[in-house]
């Protein structure tokens, strides 16, 4: 597989194939995810998508470089529903968003605590819209079932299986049986959710999806690092998270990457420096796990659109390393 560039606000990244040291010669199927963290297109992003705009253009790019795109997405897509009564903040975009997140996005996760902002209509209205546009989603569903099946993807002849959960309240926006919503996050149902998406599922890959932590917390919580560890002894190949609203530490542990969250990345409302700087995850996976992994990252300016940082200190890791170090963009 030969290096490719992303090529974004006139700034060339490399993509981390080049840093992994791999040959054009491997014939091992290989697999490259990005993931991004929250996307809220509601309120300013909203009206920019509107007027005609695209808020992930200056991304288009290095999203368009991978062969899967991920995000969270941060609020409920429908035009029913009501208001949650009891939430200070509630978020609803419009379904003209959804041709811009086609665009972008192959699959959007729905475990987070701002799906439900508008009750279980305006959810199952979302859902109906990403199926009538075919953009995949995982951590949600008509049913309890639904919620903790596997989103499958299959890319370059590898099976990658995305998983979604959310630890952060209101727990009324979980899933039931009979109920659409959410999946929550309980250890010994993760653990066979993990298992099954291989088993039953038939998935060389798993990767968990989480919404956790604190908010604006640089550090992962004792909580949050011992589920990322049971995730990974279950069988997950990496962990990826969001939710604090700015970035967290990353780990390695045997030797699968651990990336706690990775801040904001479609969001107005916030200055403060932590919020408004988020990061593209870019992965790389062939059957045995994660062989490289590098983030881009991403200031938000205040209409809540994301741009790459030129010249910024990049984390990268490739197999073998003990932890991630810095590297920095290449720039031309």
């Amino acid at each position: 597989m030969k290096p490719a560039y992303w090529l974004a606000a006139g700034v060339f990244l490399s993509v981390f194939v080049g840093i992994s040291g791999a040959s054009a010669q491997i014939a091992e199927p290989s697999v490259s995810i990005a993931f991004v963290g929250d996307i809220m297109l509601a309120e300013t992003p909203g009206k920019v998508v509107s007027s005609g705009r695209d808020p992930f253009a200056p991304f288009a790019a290095i999203l368009n470089a991978a062969d899967i795109r991920v995000g969270n997405l941060e609020c409920v897509v429908a035009t029913k529903g009501a208001p949650q009564p009891d939430k200070p903040f509630t978020f609803r975009a419009n379904p003209r968003t959804l041709d811009v997140l086609k665009r972008h996005f192959d699959a959007l996760g729905l475990a987070n605590n701002h799906s439900g902002d508008y009750g279980p209509i305006a959810f199952t209205e979302m859902l109906n819209l990403l199926d009538s546009h075919r953009i995949g989603y995982f951590g949600g569903g008509r049913n309890l079932q639904q919620a903790h099946r596997p989103l499958i993807i299959e890319r370059n002849g590898l099976r990658i299986a995305l998983l979604g959960y959310d630890e952060f309240l209101p727990r009324s926006f979980e899933a039931d049986v009979d109920q659409p919503g959410i999946a929550w996050s309980e250890d010994e149902q993760v653990k066979r959710d993990i298992v099954r998406a291989r088993t039953v599922f038939g998935a060389d890959l798993v990767i968990p999806v989480m919404h956790w932590g604190w908010e604006d917390e640089p550090l992962a919580s004792d909580r949050q690092r011992q589920l990322a560890r049971t995730m990974i002894d279950a069988g997950a190949d990496a962990v990826v998270g969001g939710h604090p609203h700015v970035t967290q530490n990353v780990e390695q542990y045997r030797g699968k990457p651990i990336i706690y969250s990775l801040g904001n990345f479609v969001f107005n409302g916030f200055s403060e420096k932590a919020n408004i700087t988020g990061w593209l995850l870019r992965l790389e996976l062939d059957r045995q796990g994660a062989r490289a992994w590098r983030t881009v990252t991403a200031h938000i300016d205040r209409e809540g659109i994301p741009h790459p940082v030129r010249g910024a200190d990049e984390l990268c890791w490739k197999r073998g390393q003990q932890a991630a170090t810095r590297c920095a963009a290449v720039a031309n």
